[in-house]
């Protein structure tokens, strides 16, 4: 029997889900900037212009208040329900504030472009069905090992996407939103809601969009939607978000009122309605000083974190621990909080591809401008200057390698690497540094592969280093199987592992060698479940945001100990069928400088 594409994408998928766990991976600006180095990524035909927008598994998102948030799926369609008006003392012609409909969003087609990326296609999932992709979104346990993988993921979800079939288009970006803010991605979650007309809002498309209002620390992003939101549901959280929008508009009188009605029943020292006291008293007018008192308070919450940082109030860093590392990640991107207080928060931010070099590059130039900074942070500042800024090539090369050697975990050196990377690449190649490895893995890192190129001839075949410009070479030539063998007989098993996956998958290896190499170090790449079938599937298609969705399943980690060398071959192949071979051959990059 024959089957049509578009019903072998639906069977793929659906099989995927069927399957459970069979998947290899477990055994401050309104708009989002670009993560990736200038001309990285550069498409074809000039990107539309950016759409202007305003500034772990489970069902539903988690508690943001102290109850638990309502059973969203039997409430129905905010818009269908409506919000009550009182009738006005005279009958105003509403429709002359109303946009005309050629101004309007069309749930069609939802979501947004980061500033210098040029989006994904709007057929990225291709005919998918709308059911399954809601189902992979909710059960992807995010972030994911890879900081590549992620920024793949990130580009695919805020992309404005057609909306797939048997799902409403607000439901379907209130998913992505949801997947980009446990991802850390608080500002392209919230470009994503904020691409959805609020008269087009569904129930979940709220509580979304109060989690992104949150996540980015802006409590005023309530107040457009508060009204219609506490009519459909019945949580404190809504109440209180009426309340502190009064009070921000100006009026203290009726936010008393509102504030009084929401927090009935419980207790006065409650933090979560102290804090949202505190957001309706920084309102004109507002005359209420409240003092919070972290005693006693075991958790942090969406709610306590956005609210107190919105209002300049310090959470503690030991509650930190108590929430996912989102939540640093969200930290990491607020305008809100001191550049040295986020540093440490952005250089982890940066491991997961939430924050990019440059990024970081910036905020430690704030901090060495700031005369006030504490001494770590501004002695890392010093440093970074140094790399950039010394007319000796080796004095930079000593700068960079200090900053190295002040990180003394895994993740902290893989951040340090992503710091360093521009002024790695600013670095001559030259036969005079001892260890170049180093340096081609950090201009890696944030994807500078020209200038790390410029090193292959200082390395020796089978090093490290030619290990990793073997990846990062876009050459169709064949890597020899004798270098491999001779990195193989020098590195790590799980290093000889994910090399060999990572050339396989990119087509770098003569089919022989790649069957010869993967049984000598024991990597199964011909192996088959319902996650390999589907995105094999996926990059044949052609299907850029199916592949970059189902690498993520495939790299549900928390680091890349318990990422397969498997998983790997099968994530970087479908990738580079799929039209992303840059993508794919950081990635494999990523791979080999992150396994132990």
């Amino acid at each position: 029997m024959k089957i049509s594409r578009a019903r072998a994408s639906r069977l793929a998928l659906t099989a995927l889900l069927l399957a459970g766990v069979a998947v290899p991976a477990v055994g401050q600006q309104d708009s989002p900037e670009s993560l990736l180095p200038p001309g990285f990524d550069q498409p074809a035909t000039p990107a539309p212009s950016p759409a202007p927008s305003r500034p772990a598994d489970g069902v539903t998102p988690p508690p943001i208040a102290a109850e638990p948030l309502p059973d969203y799926l039997a409430l129905g369609n905010a818009a269908a329900l409506g919000n009550a008006q009182e009738a006005a003392a005279e009958p105003i012609d509403l429709s002359q504030y109303e946009l005309p409909d050629y101004a309007k969003h069309s749930l069609a087609r939802v979501g947004a472009f980061a500033s210098g990326n040029a989006g994904f296609p709007a057929n990225a999932f291709g005919a998918s069905d709308g059911r399954v992709l809601k189902t992979l979104l909710r059960r992807l346990d995010a972030p994911v090992a890879s900081r590549w993988a992620s920024i793949v993921l990130r580009r695919a979800l805020m992309s404005p996407l057609d909306t797939p079939a048997n799902i409403n288009g607000a439901d379907f970006a209130a998913e992505r939103a949801w997947v980009l803010l446990r991802m850390g991605e608080a500002t392209a979650a919230r470009a994503v809601v904020n691409d959805v007309d609020t008269d087009n809002y569904t129930t979940l498309l709220y509580l979304v969009a109060m989690q992104a209002g949150l996540a980015t620390g802006d409590p005023g992003a309530f107040c457009p939607l508060a009204d219609d939101a506490a009519g459909i549901i019945h949580q404190r959280s809504w109440a209180l978000a009426q309340a502190m929008c009064m009070g921000l508009a100006g009026k203290p009188t009726e936010a008393g009122q509102l504030l009084s009605a929401a927090r009935q029943g419980t207790s006065p020292s409650d933090i979560d309605n102290l804090l949202a006291e505190k957001v309706l008293g920084t309102g004109a007018q507002g005359r209420r000083a409240v003092t919070i008192e972290w005693a006693g308070v075991t958790q942090l919450t969406a709610w306590r974190w956005g609210l107190a940082t919105a209002t300049g109030v310090e959470v503690p860093s030991e509650l930190y621990a108590t929430a996912g590392p989102q939540v640093r990640y969200w930290q990491a991107l607020s305008p809100s909080v001191a550049p040295a207080a986020r540093a440490q928060a952005a250089e982890l931010a940066a491991t997961s591809g939430v924050f990019s070099n440059a990024g970081l590059v910036d905020l430690y130039g704030d901090i060495d401008a700031d005369s006030d900074a504490p001494g770590p942070e501004a002695g890392i500042a010093r440093d970074l200057r140094t790399a950039y800024t010394d007319g000796d090539a080796g004095g930079r090369v000593k700068a960079i390698q200090a900053l190295w050697d002040q990180a003394n975990t895994p993740r902290t050196q893989y951040a340090r690497l992503i710091l360093t990377a521009r002024a790695a690449s600013w670095i001559p190649a030259n036969n005079n540094v001892a260890t170049p490895e180093r340096l081609i893995a950090s201009m890696l890192s944030a994807g500078y592969d020209g200038p790390a190129m410029e090193w292959r001839g200082m390395v020796k075949p089978g090093s490290e280093g030619w290990a990793l410009l073997a990846l990062a070479d876009q050459a169709t030539s064949p890597v020899s199987i004798g270098d491999f063998d001779t990195y193989r007989g020098a590195a790590t098993p799980r290093k000889a592992q994910m090399l060999l996956a990572g050339l396989a998958g990119l087509g770098r290896l003569k089919a022989a060698d790649a069957q010869s190499g993967a049984q000598a170090v024991d990597v199964r790449i011909g192996g088959a479940n319902a996650w390999t079938r589907a995105i094999d599937a996926a990059g044949r298609r052609g299907e850029p945001g199916t592949v970059a969705l189902l690498a993520a399943v495939g790299m549900q980690a928390p680091n890349w100990d318990y990422v397969t060398p498997e998983a790997l071959f099968h994530i970087v192949a479908a990738m580079r069928a799929a039209g992303m071979g840059n993508y794919a051959r950081m990635i494999a990059i990523e791979a080999v400088t992150r396994t132990a």
